[in-house]
């Protein structure tokens, strides 16, 4: 998934996307520790996905960055 639309999340989906995809990195552990060969791009993928789901969400738990309702559309609409 893209860091834009991981952005473009809600809370909610951004919990629930997180745990999908750590259940995924599980069960992929398993995979590549019987076949080593297969599956270790899709390991290395997961593991920055769910790096950049944690990051958007510490960065919204710090205020750095707003929530997916605070993008750029809605500042446009406010400044109509």
């Amino acid at each position: 998934m893209e860091l834009e639309k991981i952005r473009n999340l809600s809370d909610e989906e951004l919990a629930h996307q997180e745990k999908t995809a750590a259940e995924q990195l599980f069960r992929l552990r398993f995979q590549v520790a019987l076949q080593p060969n297969e599956g270790v791009r899709k390991l290395q993928l997961l593991r920055k996905e769910i790096a950049q789901i944690k990051t958007v969400a510490r960065e919204r738990a710090l205020g750095i960055r707003g929530a997916a309702t605070d993008g750029p559309a809605e500042a446009k609409k406010g400044a109509l």
